[in-house]
């Protein structure tokens, strides 16, 4: 099982960013997919962003044109920048890389 660990999280203005990153403890080339999610209050969890072992990036369309989803394999990470964040994007920020999770970092837009 491999150990995935967040970072990055914090509290920031709407209007402002923040990069999440994750890494993993074992080897990364060999995940196919990548991914992360979010849980805000009160909602379910909801699927954000993911990068396939191609490079091939999708994003919730809540997000798209404001995040980017990247992964360094070689360094076993992977990354979310966020851009232009909204009070809507706080959330508990989670990675996922195939069958394997992290514990989650928050991410707190204020106005």
């Amino acid at each position: 099982q491999v150990q995935l660990v967040e970072s990055g999280g914090g509290l920031v203005q709407a209007g402002g960013s923040l990069r999440l990153s994750c890494a993993a403890s074992e080897s990364a080339s060999r995940i196919e997919f990548m991914r992360w999610f979010r849980q805000a209050p009160g909602k379910e969890q909801e699927w954000v962003a993911l990068i396939d072992s191609s490079g091939f990036t999708d994003y919730t369309d809540a997000v798209k044109g404001r995040f980017t989803i990247s992964r360094d394999n070689a360094k076993r990470t992977m990354a979310l920048e966020m851009r232009s964040l909204k009070p809507e994007d706080t959330a508990v920020y989670t990675c996922n890389m195939d069958y394997d999770w992290g514990q989650g970092t928050q991410v707190t837009v204020s106005l």
